[in-house]
């Protein structure tokens, strides 16, 4: 199996896999979805809260914040010596206590103070609630880890998605340099050079085949490689995207080895 970066970005990467088939692929998939952990607020003790925002809700935008995760220092509650009671090694403990003025004010998740340094809003920028003059706000919420397959705030990954690496070819015997396809092609793929049509940036292909419809002399074929995939992989902010595909990846090899091992008991 061969791995190369396409292009990477503090929150997102994309990759190209040669080597793997489908199943493989989608595994990779499901696993950064719903198997792989991490942070988010689970509980929130309101002990003041004059906005005119309902309880509810304010707990509910805070469960949605993105936080920043340490897999290495927090254990899963069921895999935890207090057994998910709630303790150092498996819950971190954000409070926030904010009182507006003679004007209003928005509260932020940048507002939120956390017990450890390592586990915080992954943006500071995410409004919360916005206070008229003279209310106020005090909440102590907790962040636990726990899995995609629990509940989507605990992905994480904003999109997580793969397809067929693109085959584009251009048959110069049959092409009659029409430049419809240039025409037609929404992600730029055919570019007319002299006195004939050739591909660039063929990655970028949707596989729309629009192009193949517009060719009426037949000169163009699309086609994908059944072994490779494009990768696109992007962060909630809770993990960087290079740690996510490679815990993913153990956690995938860990799966499996515990299926053979069982397999091998039958």
């Amino acid at each position: 199996m061969e791995i190369k970066i396409i292009h990477r970005e503090e929150d997102r990467v994309h990759f190209l896999v040669e080597g793997m088939d489908v199943a493989f692929a989608n595994a990779m998939r499901r696993t950064m979805l719903n198997r792989l952990p991490a942070m988010a607020i689970d509980e929130v003790l309101i002990l003041e809260n004059t906005s005119v925002m309902y309880d509810e809700m304010l707990a509910q935008r805070l469960g949605l914040i993105p936080i920043t995760t340490d897999l290495d220092s927090y254990n899963l509650p069921e895999d935890c010596d207090c057994e998910g009671k709630g303790c150092s090694l498996c819950q971190c403990t954000l409070t926030l206590e904010k009182e507006a003025g003679d004007e209003e004010l928005v509260v932020y998740s940048g507002d939120l103070s956390s017990q450890d340094p390592k586990v915080i809003p992954a943006s500071n920028e995410i409004p919360i609630v916005k206070l008229a003059p003279n209310q106020s706000i005090i909440i102590e919420a907790y962040a636990r880890l726990g899995t995609g397959g629990e509940n989507a705030k605990f992905q994480p990954v904003s999109t997580v998605a793969y397809k067929y690496v693109p085959v584009v070819s251009v048959d110069a015997s049959k092409c009659d340099q029409c430049g419809v396809c240039v025409e037609v092609c929404p992600k730029n793929i055919f570019v007319i050079e002299g006195d004939t049509i050739s591909t660039q940036n063929t990655l970028d292909c949707a596989l729309c085949e629009i192009c193949v419809k517009e060719c009426e002399s037949g000169a163009i074929t699309i086609d994908s490689k059944k072994d490779a995939f494009l990768f696109k992989v992007e962060s909630s902010g809770s993990l960087p995207p290079e740690d996510i595909v490679v815990r993913a990846a153990e956690l995938l090899k860990e799966r499996t080895r515990i299926a053979l091992d069982f397999a091998g008991t039958l």
